[in-house]
């Protein structure tokens, strides 16, 4: 036994040798690809494409200035390329040293030539110490087996972490494809509730067994640098891609089945109905420092509903470029492209798909175009076939107010024939065979009445109707107006918040809501393109908590109900 041990340690003794003998482009395929590079690629990003300090553009005839500021502070800025030179550096130093003696453990003995020989439940571990005490060289690339930022894609296009093939059947993984120095590429799915994830570029997937209702379905994810899976970078973010999510519809507005979010430091809101394509940005305490448990979830009503989900939880280290600015639940990493509210779907809708209680920031990162960084945002409403592309709050006008006015007051008048009605009708029931004239002549007019303001107010509430719809029709901004001699909330509850937008012709508005996407001062029914030059470039979504009429009391301005609003989906381009 010992004999046989001795000749596989000569062996991989030799091994290290011959490599270190090699010529310099075998070491150049040796190195791995920057983990932060390879994980903004395996998202499809462009990392760090207005970084003067990395890429500057090609046009540029002198050395592009710093972009980062305090909201984009999370990008590399100069300091923190200092520190990556000086890291390069000591890379170097440690690269060169590769026939000196150093830690054979992080090569092969702790990534399971010796160790995995044992069953997890077997805490012995005969080898566990031997790298320290083996003077031997080892890559430097090899040195975490852990190493979670070292992101892969499989053939069919998941997201996995490059791991050896013993580490991912430890977690259950699946692995698809490989990857350098004879890992694979592991794909981690869950698709249980009541689990704890602790890996990156996790997928958690919906039970195979049909969802009882009502019931809850949850799952953890944990971030701590003392997990050996985690010990490479602290994280600091989480985000969630929902590649498939559809949940029961909200009535109202509210939603029956619930998506909620805990223990993270931001404040997710929560979110029910159909949700496919979209993401979530989650800060939580550095896992170095604080430890977390964030908390997803599912809560489904009694109601039948499909019930389906595919989200990838990515782990996101402390310090990455690619990090979601503060208070960013969404954040945008392209010149162009489209963003929508949550359940907001191209789908032709009777009912309310916009969610109550909403109320998050949408951030862009500011893109170099044509070698120069991006002076504005442009904001227009997405071509639809069937759904409505921007519904936020039912604004109403002048018109419709006093519609809405004279169905109160033929409700009113209404009433009081009915009173008088019941009164003479009662008389003459009371007087039986003996009824005088007078009496069945008061039964006669009650009647004749009761008809004739049944149908003014037919009449009033038909007019109410076509004046609301005029108005559904209509933009609206700011947070009230005056409507029928009284001030009105208009994007008071619900709206879009883009400040500093303005239109072609230089009108301008920091609210929108209502029916079309317009900053016009008196309310069209024209969506237009809006620009806002203000950087960062960021929007904030707001709604209240009710579909309700409001009804006006101290310090509280009316609105009227809202009905089947849709939310929002915007094209955007910086130029």
């Amino acid at each position: 036994m010992m004999s046989s041990f001795c000749l596989m340690l000569a062996a991989v003794l030799l091994a290290q040798i011959s490599r270190a003998c090699d010529s310099d482009n075998e070491e150049q395929l040796l190195t791995t690809q920057d983990p932060e590079v390879s994980y903004a690629q395996a998202y499809g990003y462009t990392p760090d494409t207005w970084n003067a300090l990395d890429n500057q553009p090609a046009s540029a005839g002198s050395p592009v200035d710093d972009y980062s500021n305090l909201y984009e502070g999370r990008t590399r800025n100069k300091q923190q390329h200092v520190v990556k030179t000086l890291q390069s550096a000591e890379n170097g130093v440690q690269s060169e040293g590769r026939l000196a003696l150093g830690g054979l453990g992080a090569n092969l003995i702790n990534a399971g030539f010796f160790n995995n020989r044992f069953t997890p439940a077997n805490t012995w571990r005969p080898f566990a110490t031997l790298a320290n005490r083996i003077p031997v060289s080892f890559n430097p690339n090899f040195d975490n087996m852990f190493d979670m930022f070292e992101t892969c894609v499989s053939p069919n296009g998941d997201a996995g972490i490059c791991a050896p093939g013993s580490v991912c059947s430890l977690f259950g993984g699946r692995p698809t494809g490989s990857c350098s120095f004879g890992k694979v590429c592991c794909i981690n799915t869950i698709n249980k509730c009541g689990g704890v994830v602790t890996l990156n570029n996790t997928y958690w997937q919906n039970p195979s067994t049909p969802i009882d209702a009502p019931s809850s379905c949850s799952l953890t994810v944990r971030t701590d640098t003392k997990l050996a899976e985690q010990s490479k970078k602290p994280i600091c973010q989480i985000r969630l891609d929902f590649i498939s999510f559809t949940i029961a519809q909200p009535t109202a507005g509210n939603c029956v089945d619930t998506f909620k979010i805990g223990e993270a430091t931001t404040v997710a809101p929560t979110i029910c109905g159909d949700n496919s394509g979209q993401h979530m940005y989650l800060d939580v305490p550095s896992s170095a420092i604080t430890p977390s448990n964030v908390q997803f979830m599912f809560t489904f009503a009694a109601e039948t509903a499909s019930r389906s989900w595919n989200i990838k939880i990515a782990m996101l280290p402390c310090g990455a470029s690619y990090l979601a600015p503060v208070d960013c639940l969404q954040y945008f990493t392209a010149v162009n492209g489209k963003v929508r509210s949550f359940n907001w779907l191209d789908v032709t809708s009777t009912t309310t798909r916009q969610l109550n209680n909403q109320d998050y920031n949408i951030c862009f990162r500011t893109e170099l175009i044509s070698g120069l960084k991006a002076t504005q945002m442009c904001l227009s409403v997405c071509p639809v076939r069937n759904g409505d592309a921007f519904s936020i709050t039912t604004p109403t006008t002048t018109p419709a107010a006093v519609a809405a006015a004279a169905v109160v007051a033929a409700q009113n008048t209404l009433t009081a024939s009915l009173a008088i009605q019941a009164v003479a009708q009662a008389a003459f029931l009371a007087a039986g065979a003996g009824a005088t004239a007078a009496q069945v002549q008061a039964v006669n007019d009650a009647n004749i009445a009761v008809r004739n303001d049944q149908a003014a107010l037919a009449s009033a509430q038909a007019t109410s109707v076509a004046a609301n719809a005029n108005a559904a029709t209509l933009s609206g901004i700011g947070t009230s107006a005056i409507i029928n001699a009284v001030n009105t909330a208009t994007c008071l509850y619900d709206f879009l918040l883009i400040g500093g937008a303005r239109d072609a012709n230089d009108v301008g508005a920091d609210r929108y809501c209502g029916n079309a996407l317009n900053p016009a001062l008196i309310p069209v029914a024209i969506n237009t393109q809006i620009c806002t030059p203000v950087r960062p470039f960021r929007i904030t979504y707001h709604t209240d908590g009710t579909e309700a009429a409001v009804a006006a009391g101290t310090n509280v301005l009316p609105a009227p109900a809202d009905t089947a609003n849709t939310g929002f989906c915007l094209n955007y381009e910086e130029k």
